[in-house]
């Protein structure tokens, strides 16, 4: 058996989510019957990470084991011509049996996008999260510094989270405006089941004036969900991608390409 790692990248308004789900439309099982068709056998997937229904991807990562024979080309442009339209393979390449694109990911990084303008548009429909009153974006940065590093994320976490410890680390959070736009980008060696979603639905409190930045820290140490704010749509929520040891050489996840700044 040989092992190969490929990038995805994927809208994922029409899903249920990244899992497999019997009945549910998903992108695991879109994957996993595309690569079966051109492995001509049952291909199982393992990814970086599941995202939720709604949520798009820049470059998920997966790893698949196959005893089939083919050229990453054609893993790349076969697998891609069974699949819909909104999900595609950016690259394909063998990997050692050690690769596990779940374990071996050092971070995963996730950017959300809010189209902050009074009018929605039409054309950011199911790709950005609306807020029509306007975000003072430096004082949802100053805000969110309370987040990083290692903490008990309980009052990020959503009640259905399945992870045995709200233990997680924050590499690095910032939030910026750009244009009409505000956009938090936030870095981490894992993150909670609606983590990234509730940090943001609480940072807007205190982008409206509701409250002052400090509030956050004090969110974070109540460890109580019904303390922070609303979870934010799902719609504004990219999975930019993990990284991984350079001793893999795989691609690094690219450059947020939306919004420009």
């Amino acid at each position: 058996m040989a092992r190969y790692a490929a990038g995805v990248e994927y809208l994922g308004t029409a899903y249920s989510g990244w899992q497999a789900l019997s009945g549910r439309h998903t992108v695991q099982a879109e994957l996993e019957r595309g690569l079966g068709r051109v492995a001509d056998h049952v291909v199982t997937i393992t990814a970086a990470g599941r995202t939720d229904a709604g949520v798009h991807a820049l470059q998920q990562v997966i790893h698949f084991d196959t005893d089939a024979t083919r050229s990453d080309y054609a893993w790349l442009l076969g697998t891609n011509s069974n699949l819909p339209d909104d999900i595609s393979l950016r690259w394909v390449r063998p990997v050692p049996l050690e690769f596990h694109a779940r374990y071996r990911a050092l971070e995963r990084r996730y950017r959300y996008v809010i189209h902050n303008h009074r009018a929605r548009s039409a054309l950011l429909l199911g790709r950005a999260a609306h807020w029509p009153r306007t975000l003072d974006a430096e004082a949802m940065h100053a805000a969110a510094q309370a987040l990083v590093g290692e903490h008990d994320f309980s009052s990020f976490r959503d009640s259905q989270c399945q992870s045995p410890t709200p233990m997680r680390k924050v590499h690095c959070i910032s939030v910026l405006r750009a244009g009409d736009f505000v956009v938090l980008d936030i870095a981490g060696n894992a993150f909670l089941h609606h983590m990234v979603r509730n940090i943001t639905g609480t940072l807007v409190e205190v982008g409206l004036g509701r409250r002052p930045p400090a509030w956050v820290a004090a969110v974070l140490a109540a460890r109580d969900r019904t303390a922070g704010g609303m979870t934010a749509p799902a719609e504004g929520l990219y999975f930019v991608g993990p990284q991984y040891p350079a001793e893999f050489a795989l691609p690094k996840p690219p450059t947020p390409w939306f919004p420009g700044a």
